[in-house]
């Protein structure tokens, strides 16, 4: 008999919360449905000003918590975690949810289809690829466009312009990437500060893909 494969929305949730904060948030989300997530390392911007700048506050540790379920369980767990740590109050974390079209490797997520149609949030995710140390021209490029700031991830290139050699050794350098999540109204604005401050249209000088987002919590100035 042919196996009945049953295909639902999937998203994925991210959540970027104060440093020591994930522990806490994947515990309670495993209590109320989600299989699993995962956690990495980040570094929050926001606008510096003398006062932050004399105490070093200016920056921030971050985490970043990932977790794939299906939309039905994001729409109720989402509010869910709002309620539990506060994302409406001021500096207690964002979270968002983007589409994913298909997920393979996971028994624990069902597999997805797109059905189109979807009310977005009137947001959108922008994730910046640049080599370590040009996080911070990307952040001020957004800024001069309208963006509050944005969270700054490290990881490690493998691209074929990426490639050094020391003592006949290759090593891959250190990238960053950059999360952001603004308007749409001034993501197209955004984009065009970024390429223009790091001339990203040449290669090996980065990479930049926008998703929509479904729901928000936690922005600033945001009723949720």
């Amino acid at each position: 008999m042919e196996d009945i494969l049953y295909y639902f929305d999937l998203e994925l949730i991210c959540l970027i919360v104060n440093h020591g904060q994930a522990r806490k948030i994947t515990s309670y989300a495993r209590e109320i449905g989600v299989t699993g997530s995962t956690v990495c390392l980040g570094k929050g911007t926001v606008k510096p000003n003398k006062f932050l700048e004399f105490f070093d506050l200016a920056e921030s540790e971050r985490e970043i918590i990932l977790m794939i379920v299906d939309s039905v369980t994001s729409s109720r767990v989402m509010p869910m975690l709002n309620e539990k740590f506060k994302f409406y109050k001021r500096n207690h974390g964002i979270a968002f949810s983007v589409p994913v079209n298909d997920i393979v490797g996971s028994t624990a997520v069902p597999r997805s289809h797109t059905s189109g149609g979807k009310k977005m949030s009137g947001y959108k995710v922008i994730f910046t690829i640049v080599d370590k140390g040009n996080a911070e021209l990307v952040i001020d490029a957004a800024r001069k466009a309208g963006s509050k700031g944005g969270t700054i991830i490290n990881a490690r290139g493998s691209g074929i312009h990426e490639t050094e050699k020391f003592f006949n050794m290759e090593f891959s350098p250190e990238k960053e990437i950059v999360l952001m999540l603004a308007e749409e109204t001034i993501i197209e604005g955004i984009v065009s500060s970024i390429k223009k401050e790091i001339n990203i249209d040449d290669p090996g000088n980065g990479i930049i893909f926008i998703q929509d987002v479904h729901r928000t919590y936690g922005l600033v100035d945001q009723k949720n």
